[in-house]
């Protein structure tokens, strides 16, 4: 009885793990069957058996026709039979996929995000005008937000004005203007206000009510 033992690590590698093991020896045997009109007999009640192993496909388009692909990669695509649908390429199963097209994006200085590039790209294609420098305005305060968040130390409007300027490949020029940014403390009080609300809100939710 020991010596008819089999173990999972010493059995044939399944192909498609979820029809069983039942179903692979039933392929293979399959392939044996000499008789062509005798071997489609055979494949058709394969066909009929993982049909009813997979009833959440039979809503699926095309259903049958994905059994039979699956027959014929379980045979690893060895089985000769008259399938009512075209037999898969092995190669072009095999085959892979182009790989997808990242987009590569190194800005210079990362802690501001991508989203204040495109907000950068956007107001320079604007025109000259009073709705564009509030927008300029707009996006170094943001700027100046993402520093702090980034950098916990305060920072100077110029730096702010100076990286904005080197975003936008000098098309917008904040330097020489009079007008200040936001106070840090500010820009970070809503944050703190944030977190000490939500602090709150977690220790009620812990109080028992009577």
């Amino acid at each position: 009885m020991i010596d008819n033992l089999e173990y999972n690590s010493e059995r044939e590698h399944l192909i498609i793990p979820e029809y069983g093991r039942h179903i692979q020896k039933m392929v293979n045997h399959a392939k044996t069957v000499e008789n062509r009109d005798e071997r489609n007999k055979v494949a058709k009640s394969i066909i009929d058996v993982m049909g009813n192993l997979q009833p959440h496909l039979r809503d699926v388009t095309d259903f049958q026709h994905k059994l039979w692909d699956q027959l014929f990669i379980m045979s690893n695509f060895e089985l000769d039979v008259d399938s009512p649908f075209e037999k898969p390429s092995k190669d072009k199963l095999q085959e892979r996929p182009e790989p997808l097209r990242y987009p590569q994006n190194h800005p210079k200085y990362r802690f501001y995000g991508n989203n204040i590039k495109t907000m950068i790209d956007v107001a320079c294609t604007w025109e000259e005008g009073d709705k564009k420098e509030a927008l300029a305005y707009t996006i170094a305060n943001h700027m100046k937000k993402c520093f702090l968040n980034w950098n916990k130390d305060t920072v100077d409007d110029a730096v702010i004005f100076q990286h904005l300027y080197e975003l936008s490949d000098g098309k917008i020029n904040l330097k020489t203007s009079d007008e200040d940014l936001t106070d840090a403390s500010s820009l970070m009080r809503g944050k703190k206000q944030r977190h000490h609300s939500n602090k709150k809100g977690k220790k009620n939710r812990n109080r028992k009510r009577y």
